[in-house]
């Protein structure tokens, strides 16, 4: 008796103050509120940036908005959103009530529905949006022309009860259960997923090291058993000379350096392997290889160039052994075309790839640009939960669009009663059940409608 007058408290509590709180509307909506607002935040400003990116993005002065500055997004977690305690939180909270909401609402609501219930009076009738009676009604033929329109009928002597389109019902269920498998996978991709970005020349391997943003358990997510490598790099451009579009021809390698999976990516065209993906996000030039007179060709570094203008990369060759004179080749995309500066930062002359130009005291050959590719690498365990939830969610939708109607009937002397009531398409409804009457009353299948001596209408 202890044990059980321990546990009746909080049950009590429970059943009778949390589970009707969670249950509510009114709290559904306001959480899918806040969900939403905060969602929207974190697709306006950067996740999972540099604490100086937002310095510079978000400065103390002038603060965006008057009050939005880089230490308030870091210090609510602006930065990452999705992966916040608080946003966590309220995606459990929502699940939660609607979880409540399902067990309070929609079951008993389908239990009610699956069920059936004679009537037994005239007068019950009366409650019914619709009803009428019929001079020499017979339930038999009733009973045919529902089954006709896909009424599941249920009779006990003069009694009849029909129902249809149970699934609509059914739907609301659905939708809840399809909502909670989209938060189940919203919340494992943020504690188990990561983001990654690489920046890796043709012709080097990989394997995925530079990661900006994961969720606390997305240790297991990183890959340790195979890397990538980036065969070649290369941009398509248009006649204009402006890019069309950027290739990165990839291959996964297992710890021995045996091919696993070899692709061709380009924007909107990823790699996906084992979970993660691979997308062409960016480019870069890596380095420019030359030779003087007749040297062995050597390969020199090229680093991005600050001179407001657009991206320009440049590097510095020297043109003697002991440094004392060299040269500058500067470039800003890769259909081969340097520019040659002098000591002085006097423009020399272009020089292309394959070609040589004649320096003072030197020939310089350029054999080739490299490029660099810049990948995006993400990994979400819980996009296959989050997809599978969309599409049963779209299922939900289209069943609860199915109306959920049901029909009484009552034979009483030489009168039939009959009602009916539906969940939606009440127009619909009537004019189905005035079409059955129609034929109850018709002498014979083929001949015109004779209307019911009752009237078909709603009751005040």
């Amino acid at each position: 008796m202890a044990n059980t007058s321990l546990w009746s408290g909080p049950s009590r509590f429970f059943k009778k103050e949390m589970l009707p709180l969670l249950a509510d509307l009114r709290l559904a909506i306001a959480l899918l509120l806040a969900i939403a607002v905060f969602s929207i935040l974190g697709t306006v400003i950067e996740q999972g940036q540099s604490l100086a990116f937002y310095q510079e993005n978000y400065p103390e002065s002038p603060a965006l908005f008057g009050f939005l500055t880089w230490k308030i997004v870091l210090a609510l977690g602006l930065d990452h959103v999705y992966r916040t305690w608080w946003f966590l939180a309220l995606l459990i909270l929502f699940g939660g009530s609607l979880t409540a909401c399902t067990f309070t609402r929609q079951f008993p609501a389908l239990s009610a529905a699956r069920g059936w219930k004679f009537y037994d009076k005239p007068r019950q009738f009366e409650k019914l949006a619709l009803s009428t009676d019929i001079a020499q009604g017979a339930p038999d033929r009733l009973v045919d022309l529902l089954q006709g329109r896909r009424y599941r009928v249920f009779q006990e002597g003069n009694q009849i009860y029909a129902r249809k389109g149970l699934v609509g019902r059914i739907g609301p269920i659905v939708v809840h259960a399809s909502m909670l498998l989209i938060l189940a996978g919203a919340i494992w991709g943020s504690m188990t997923g990561f983001f990654a970005q690489e920046m890796v020349p043709s012709g080097q391997t990989f394997q995925i090291r530079n990661i900006f943003d994961a969720g606390p358990w997305a240790e297991a997510q990183i890959p340790k058993d195979w890397s990538v490598r980036v065969n070649r790099f290369w941009i398509d451009y248009t006649p204009e000379g402006t890019i069309d579009q950027f290739y990165s021809d990839l291959s996964v390698l297992d710890n021995d350096g045996q091919e696993l999976q070899r692709k061709t990516i380009h924007v909107n065209e990823p790699l996906r392997h084992r979970g993660v993906t691979l997308y062409q996000a960016d480019w870069s030039i890596a380095a420019v290889q030359v030779r003087l007179n007749n040297s062995p060709t050597f390969e020199l570094p090229m680093a991005p160039l600050d001179l407001g203008g657009g991206r320009i990369w440049g590097t510095w060759l020297p043109t003697k052994p002991d440094l004392s004179e060299g040269v500058s080749l500067v470039t800003k995309d890769l259909q081969g075309m340097l520019l040659v500066y002098d000591m002085g930062g006097k423009l020399i002359g272009t020089v292309r790839v394959g070609m040589a130009l004649d320096l003072p005291g030197v020939t310089l050959s350029v054999v080739d640009l490299i490029g660099s590719t810049g990948l995006q690498i993400k990994a979400d365990p819980g996009i296959p939960l989050v997809y599978a939830g969309f599409g049963l969610l779209m299922v939900g939708v289209v069943m609860s669009y199915v109306s959920h109607s049901q029909v009484w009937a009552l034979k009483v002397g030489d009168r039939l009663y009959v009602g009916g009531r539906t969940n939606r398409a009440q127009v619909t409804f009537e004019r189905e059940l005035l079409g059955i009457l129609d034929r109850l009353s018709s002498p014979s299948e083929n001949s015109d409608a004779i209307a019911p001596s009752g009237d078909l209408a709603p009751l005040a």
